[in-house]
């Protein structure tokens, strides 16, 4: 009983002297940086990486890396070339995830294919080139319930034409009489700050081009992907 008291009692003094070692380095990593950086964003997490003596840094959504000490600041991708996968990729699309349930589906329009049960959600400027490509694309999907968000980021005449599509009484036929047909959006008047408000959201979560997907479990695609890409996304979300 005395030996695995001990051992215990070793084994909590080890855990806490390494605790508080990687507490003094973390510091230590904020601290230098900080100072010899002022201009650098908030430090919001410093965190061990696979690879030895190598430190992710995170402010916001963006990371880069240091070493042990905050000597020196790396900004690229980390890729362990064993599994073949590029760990800053991953772990930028996991800090950019969106949940779903915080998505302002009020200021969307739908369209729903099939029984509708799989779900996207497409951020779209309808001046875009790659939208519009990509709106194509989408006809062929089936079984899903699009939910449509307008996002003009290309000039005052990607927010004229949004508003029109918004205000029209049949929102999803003139988005695709323009996406698709080439039919200019007809004039119309509503209140249009549902639109202001998703370029509100967008920017706050770092949406920067169209097209932009996002599914049900959180993932975030960004561009026109070939719809191989999005049927195996739905289909690998339970």
């Amino acid at each position: 009983m005395k030996f695995l008291a001990s051992k215990l009692a070793l084994m909590v003094a080890t855990t806490a002297l390494m605790l508080g070692s990687a507490s003094a380095q973390e510091a230590n990593i904020r601290k230098n940086l900080s100072e010899r950086l002022p201009n650098l964003p908030k430090i919001d997490e410093v965190s061990k990486t696979p690879m030895n003596g190598l430190f992710e840094i995170r402010m916001g959504n963006e990371v880069m890396y240091s070493d042990a000490e905050g000597h020196f600041l790396i900004q690229g991708s980390l890729i362990d070339v064993r599994q073949r996968r590029n760990l800053t990729e991953e772990r930028v699309d996991k800090l950019s995830a969106i949940p779903f349930d915080q998505l302002p589906l009020k200021n969307a329009f739908t369209q729903v294919r099939g029984n509708g049960k799989r779900k996207l959600v497409v951020f779209a400027d309808p001046n875009c080139g790659f939208c519009k490509r990509f709106e194509k694309d989408l006809q062929k999907l089936d079984n899903v319930t699009i939910y449509h968000f307008l996002y003009p980021i290309l000039g005052e005449d990607s927010r004229t034409k949004s508003k029109n599509v918004w205000c029209a009484k049949d929102k999803a036929k003139v988005w695709n009489d323009w996406m698709i047909g080439g039919t200019t959006p007809p004039n119309a008047s509503c209140d249009a700050s549902a639109i202001d408000a998703i370029v509100a959201f967008g920017q706050k979560n770092r949406i920067s081009g169209t097209p932009l997907l996002l599914f049900a479990d959180g993932t975030r695609v960004p561009g026109a992907v070939p719809m191989a890409q999005v049927e195996k996304i739905l289909a690998d979300i339970k």
